[in-house]
């Protein structure tokens, strides 16, 4: 799916090519863990598609809740290939190629996204739409523990972090592992 938000310098986005699922209450890496509810967190209770962004180590994330109101499991956006505005997102990152939006942080970064002004709204709704029309198809969709949450149990090692395999602008992946012909599409 195409993630793009209307930033002030002009529309940017790309192919959503990693994320994360959290599991709300029961998952010991989410922030709703055992009921948690707190201002910062409540717009991960929202309807699906509300929009959570915070902020971890200096570094905003993206974040959408993904089941009924009051049921706070949500899906971080990870990484994007570029397909709208790379000019736009390199003046606000500065790091070419693949570092562009290979990481939640670089991709809200690249988005010149620095602030939770647009919690609470829906995807569509305003400046943010995730476009369910356009799709490109991966050849694999992959999956892994999730990224960042090892002192989580047991739910660090489940696998709840989906990616287009063989991808460069999947975090951390291999030159190696790269595809270098179709980017992981078919």
């Amino acid at each position: 799916m195409l993630l793009t938000y209307d930033s002030p310098k002009g529309r940017v986005g790309g192919w959503i090519v990693e994320a994360e699922a959290y599991m709300g209450q029961k998952d010991s890496a989410a922030h709703a863990f055992k009921g948690r509810r707190t201002a910062s967190n409540e717009p991960l209770y929202g309807p699906p598609g509300t929009v959570y962004i915070y902020s971890i180590h200096g570094r905003y994330l993206l974040d959408v809740a993904a089941q009924e109101k009051d049921v706070p499991q949500g899906i971080l956006i990870r990484a994007i290939q570029p397909t709208i505005g790379e000019g736009i997102m390199l003046t606000n990152r500065k790091k070419p190629g693949v570092s562009l939006t290979n990481g939640p942080g670089k991709l809200m970064e690249a988005f010149g996204i620095a602030d939770k002004k647009m919690n609470f709204e829906i995807f569509g709704d305003g400046r943010l739409k995730i476009d369910k029309q356009q799709r490109k198809m991966p050849a694999t969709i992959a999956s892994s523990n999730r990224i960042g949450v090892a002192n989580q149990g047991d739910w660090a090692t489940k696998p709840l972090r989906y990616f287009v395999k063989g991808n460069p602008y999947v975090s951390g992946i291999r030159k190696r592992d790269v595809d270098q012909t179709h980017f992981g599409w078919r």
